[in-house]
């Protein structure tokens, strides 16, 4: 392939404005915002699967002290019926007033019981009121951090894309100035060479694999003609010549 020496070197401006897009992808990509919100996003599930938890935990203690609760109110109902039965005179049975005497001393027994059960089943509560308490201001504390990581990632990225934009704006113009026929040529090379298809032959080296030009492919550049668009051997990518070759 032939291509006016100005438009091979039109190529490179070509190539350094693809090099600064893909060293903005990497910058776009590399944000240290990504990984730090990623962490609280990690961290913040994890926590709210903690409130989640701890909110069921009193939600099923506050349920277990309602029925505790009626339960000690029942028995002391009874107890104050028994009571109330006695007091009145109407059991005259020696027995009768037995088991029903005996009966009000097991209910009282039986209430103590039930109000140590409401004593512990309130501490229960107490404690997991507490847990969710503090899982609730670690959870809003982790959110702020995240919504502050999540707003300059935001605006690191909207910086980059601005810049992309306008840097895919320059190329598209550069690339206009450019035989198509060499763009294709350019294009199908750098998609396999990691993403430099051109690079520049600087004091005898190709500036693309850094490798110094032998003597047999320096006579070969020598000899070439001027429009024509040269391959280096080693890396196969298009070797520009320039005023500062070297050859």
């Amino acid at each position: 392939m032939n291509a006016e020496p100005a438009d091979q070197i039109r190529l490179l401006d070509v190539q350094a404005l693809d090099t600064r897009l893909s060293q903005l992808a990497h910058k776009r990509r590399s944000l240290p915002e990504h990984a730090e919100l990623d962490s609280l996003t990690k961290d913040l599930t994890a926590q709210r699967d903690l409130l989640v938890a701890a909110q069921t935990e009193e939600s099923d203690t506050a349920r277990e002290q309602t029925k505790a609760e009626q339960d000690v109110d029942q028995v002391r109902q009874r107890a104050v019926r028994d009571q109330q039965r006695l007091d009145s005179g109407a059991v005259s049975s020696p027995k009768d007033l037995e088991n029903l005497q005996r009966e009000i001393a097991s209910l009282a027994k039986r209430q103590g019981d039930l109000e140590d059960v409401v004593l512990e089943v309130m501490e229960r509560r107490e404690s997991a009121q507490e847990r969710v308490a503090e899982l609730t201001d670690r959870v809003a504390a982790l959110q702020v951090k995240a919504d502050d990581a999540k707003s300059r990632r935001d605006a690191a990225t909207a910086a980059i894309d601005d810049e992309v934009a306008a840097v895919s704006k320059d190329r598209e113009v550069v690339v206009g100035s450019v035989p198509a026929d060499l763009v294709a040529l350019y294009e199908k090379i750098r998609a396999k060479q990691g993403g430099v298809g051109a690079a520049k032959l600087y004091q005898k080296r190709c500036l693309g694999c850094q490798l110094e030009l032998d003597m047999a492919e320096v006579n070969e550049v020598k000899a070439a003609p001027k429009d024509k668009v040269l391959r280096h051997e080693n890396c196969g990518r298009i070797l520009v010549r320039t005023a500062d070759s070297g050859i």
